[in-house]
């Protein structure tokens, strides 16, 4: 080796070493995201993380974006919103539905069989909250993203073909307007945030839940459950969800670092959520027809049982909306609208 070769090799190690260190300086902000599920869970690994680790690399390493699943901050689901509003995390996903009453207009794009796609229905929800959220029920908050999953799925002890199947069932779901939804359809609804259903289920405190597919193999739904009730591309409910960063750690970033979250965040972001909820929708029920379950498949004349069944949840939230002085009657047509246009693009 010759003295030029071994100098060389000595600049281009402290080089190196030289620009770990710059990378370390450069490194301004860091930020703690904050969510319910398990890492290897198809939200945290399919959009939470490619949104963070974006961000990173478009920051060129002076955001760093620590990721806590499963609670590991403490406290449980229903407690993220606030957690992000009083800084203990500086980013949250979660469902406003966790939090009834807080985010009202929310419950909009619940109402049953409101979706016809994930995809449509999230930028809708986007657009929708530009407009009449972030001033207003956003207005403690940087929303980053707004989305809805997949078609809902009925998963049961015993199989669930017609709403009367449902009579006296005690049936987990997600949020206030569902609650009224399975309430209305004959079930015994029970509120629990998604990472209590597998216990809940175990325990016989439970008998049936409805979440999409996409979560189901995190939570092994299909090990605790046999029977599954699909309705075809139609989507008897869904929940939104809200990924959100707290105003005040948003406001104090440099314009730049602004920018770099601004371009990874919006309608965009939002669309590629749910579409990429719905495309992980396929796995779970690869893995339900795998293990053998029952998997009833609902024709479009079925499907018409349920819509009928479901009739009347619409205008009983309009009614009660209105009574709290919202223009809730003009706002489900707008967010109709939205999602039709949407849908036809």
């Amino acid at each position: 080796m010759t003295v030029f070769t071994t100098a060389l090799r000595g600049v281009a190690a402290a080089a190196l070493l030289a620009g770990s260190g710059g990378l370390a300086l450069a490194q301004e902000v860091t930020l703690k995201m904050h969510q319910f599920l398990p890492a290897q869970a198809n939200v945290p690994a399919h959009v939470l993380d490619v949104w963070a680790d974006k961000v990173e690399a478009d920051s060129g390493g002076r955001i760093k974006i620590d990721r806590f699943p499963s609670m590991q901050l403490g406290g449980k689901p229903p407690e993220l919103a606030d957690q992000v509003m009083d800084g203990i995390a500086d980013i949250v996903w979660t469902l406003p539905g966790y939090t009834p009453g807080r985010f009202p207009s929310t419950e909009i794009f619940e109402l049953p069989f409101i979706s016809p796609s994930a995809e449509a229905t999230s930028r809708a929800y986007w657009q929708f909250a530009e407009k009449h959220l972030m001033e207003t029920e956003f207005a403690d908050l940087h929303m980053l993203g707004l989305w809805v999953h997949g078609p809902g799925v009925i998963h049961s002890s015993e199989p669930v073909t017609v709403p009367e199947d449902l009579n006296g069932v005690k049936l987990r779901a997600p949020t206030r307007v569902t609650n009224m939804l399975f309430t209305q359809l004959g079930a015994t609804s029970v509120g629990l945030p998604v990472p209590a259903v597998p216990e809940a289920l175990s325990k016989g405190v439970i008998s049936a839940t409805v979440i999409p597919w996409e979560v189901t193999p995190a939570l092994k739904i299909a090990e605790l459950v046999h029977n599954h009730t699909t309705f075809g591309g139609d989507a008897l409910y869904t929940a939104t969800f809200i990924f959100a960063m707290n105003k005040d750690k948003y406001d104090a970033l440099p314009d730049d670092l602004k920018t770099v979250i601004d371009e990874n965040s919006g309608l965009e972001f939002s669309a590629f959520a749910g579409r990429q909820m719905q495309e992980d929708d396929a796995p779970g029920l690869k893995a339900a027809q795998d293990a053998g379950n029952n998997i009833i498949a609902l024709t479009p004349d079925q499907v018409a049982v349920w819509r009928e069944a479901s009739d009347g949840i619409e205008a009983a939230w309009i009614e009660e909306m209105t009574a709290k002085g919202m223009d809730a009657a003009a706002m489900v047509e707008e967010a109709k609208a939205l999602i039709a246009e949407n849908s036809s693009m």
